[in-house]
């Protein structure tokens, strides 16, 4: 057994044994009678998908199909062999997964055979678009996105942060035949479907890598979608594996750290909650244009062959490129979130066409301005528009929570139909907007030591002046106690002392 010792002794006992002499480094026993025990140790072997080793050595399993046999490409200063195993500098022998393993057998994930040679990357990106152009109907600037993200997933590991890729809409409009289109290009591809149990995608990341190919991933059960959200949310960054625990022969369950960074595609009819999950994809929407006739209905069996060749170009590009890139680009546009600019400039390292780059700028400002316009409409868009209205008349000991809540429920409170109170209006305050409160003369207020996250907050959330002069027009909002009328300046001052306000709870 790999990691045992095993006893290479002679004894008198088993005269037609016949053993290999024992070798210097073997442990030598002295038994009680007398008697010399060798004890050799077997090497360890690891099963292995894919290694960089430290003298720049590139490992990749690759899978012959006729004849159903795994090895190893192994690459070297450009040039590159085929081997059965590869001995690391720790000892251990390096092997292939077997080629009856049941997922390599089964097409659960995929594998080159074999490096083949290209003439230029362009001519490599030009093959992967005609492919993707033969079986799916994509808009031109999401195709031309399409290719270079396939390419991408080969050196994704060169790099921290990394975006995902998401067709959207509903059933019919060629969701899943991107997945199995796009998906069989991409470096170790992992098939799983939507209905599938969650829990083996950890051990399928965590083992083979490479990327997650996730089907209708619209999860309707609380913990399918949880445990979908975390390897979303943890798997575009490296270095935040998800913490599982799992049971040791049924006695005891032990904490486990399951690696899920990689290249995620995936197809689902709506959208997630978390608008941070949301920002991390590159997402067109299907069903936009009609389906072209050259397109086939069904899949023919040349497909998966041209996917293979395209997979075995795509390892010649990793062993010719992979210590080229050494970190992400510069930042697309200083002008967008910092979220696109960290998990889109990867990506962006990798393009050097001008429409292509082009095309990304032009989904990561549609992504900027819709992740803008979510921000404009929200409850903490609007509660800041209130604050900055009333900052302009606070006075030195802040603005007070109870007054935010009188006029937000005299604006934006008519909306809902309920009244908000002013412990609820102090927990979006603090929990949400992140802005400390304090207790002074007996009431609650924001205080002036906030006012430089209030001014980071307002560019956040694009609360503008315009947005505090509609908000000070509405017809019934400044009136009574919340009467102020605009100065000369261009600012609010108060008609008068400005009363707390006892009727509202």
């Amino acid at each position: 057994m790999p990691g045992q010792w095993s006893n290479l002794e002679k004894a008198g006992n088993f005269p037609s044994l016949s053993l290999p002499p024992p070798m210097p480094d073997d442990v030598i026993m002295h038994h009680m009678d007398g008697r010399k025990i060798h004890f050799r140790k077997f090497e360890r072997e690891a099963p292995t998908v894919a290694v960089v080793l430290k003298d720049k050595t590139l490992v990749e399993l690759v899978y012959d199909p006729f004849d159903k046999r795994t090895s190893f490409a192994v690459s070297k200063d450009g040039r590159w062999r085929i081997e059965q195993s590869v001995m690391s500098k720790g000892g251990e022998r390096l092997v292939p997964y077997r080629a009856d393993n049941n997922l390599i057998k089964h097409n659960v994930v995929l594998f080159p055979s074999e490096p083949e040679d290209y003439s230029t990357t362009a001519e490599l990106l030009a093959d992967i678009r005609d492919y993707i152009h033969r079986y799916v109907a994509l808009s031109e600037h999401f195709e031309t996105l399409v290719a270079h993200y396939a390419l991408f997933t080969w050196v994704h590991d060169r790099f921290n942060e990394l975006p995902y890729l998401r067709l959207k809409g509903e059933f019919g409009t060629g969701k899943t035949r991107f997945l199995i289109t796009v998906g069989s290009i991409c470096r170790t591809p992992i098939f799983a479907s939507g209905a599938s149990s969650v829990s083996p995608l950890f051990h399928l990341l965590d083992r083979f890598g490479g990327t997650l190919l996730l089907d209708e991933a619209d999860f309707r059960f609380s913990d399918a979608a949880a445990d979908i959200a975390k390897i979303l949310n943890n798997g575009n960054v490296k270095g935040f594996p998800v913490l599982r625990s799992e049971s040791k022969d049924g006695k005891e369950f032990n904490p486990r750290a399951f690696q899920v960074f990689g290249p995620k595609l995936v197809a689902m009819r709506g959208h997630f909650d978390d608008t941070a999950l949301e920002s991390r994809f590159l997402t067109e929407t299907s069903g936009g244009q009609p389906l072209r006739r050259d397109v086939p209905i069904n899949l023919p069996e040349e497909q998966k062959w041209e996917a293979l060749r395209l997979r075995n170009k795509l390892l010649a590009f990793r062993f010719r490129n992979y210590f080229r890139f050494d970190g992400a680009a510069p930042f697309l546009d200083p002008g967008f979130e910092a979220r696109l600019n960290q998990i889109l400039s990867p990506l962006a390292a990798v393009i050097d066409d001008t429409d292509a780059r082009d095309a990304l700028a032009t989904f990561a400002k549609d992504a900027h301005d819709a992740l803008q316009a979510e921000r404009d409409g929200s409850l903490e868009a609007q509660v800041l528009t209130v604050i900055r209205l009333l900052s302009e008349t606070a006075s030195v000991i802040g603005i007070p929570i109870k007054k935010v809540t009188a006029l937000y429920n005299r604006t934006y409170g008519k909306e809902f139909g309920c009244t908000a109170t002013p412990k609820w209006m102090g927990g979006i305050i603090r929990k949400r907007l992140n802005l400390k409160t304090h207790k002074s003369h007996g009431i609650f207020v924001v205080g002036p030591a906030e006012q430089a996250k209030l001014t980071l907050l307002y560019e956040r959330y694009g609360v503008t002046d315009e947005d505090v002069d509609v908000l000070a027009n509405t017809p019934g909002a400044l009136t009574g106690e919340l009467h102020l009328e605009r100065s000369q300046a261009g600012d609010f001052r108060d008609m008068g002392d400005i009363p707390t306000l006892p009727t509202i709870q």
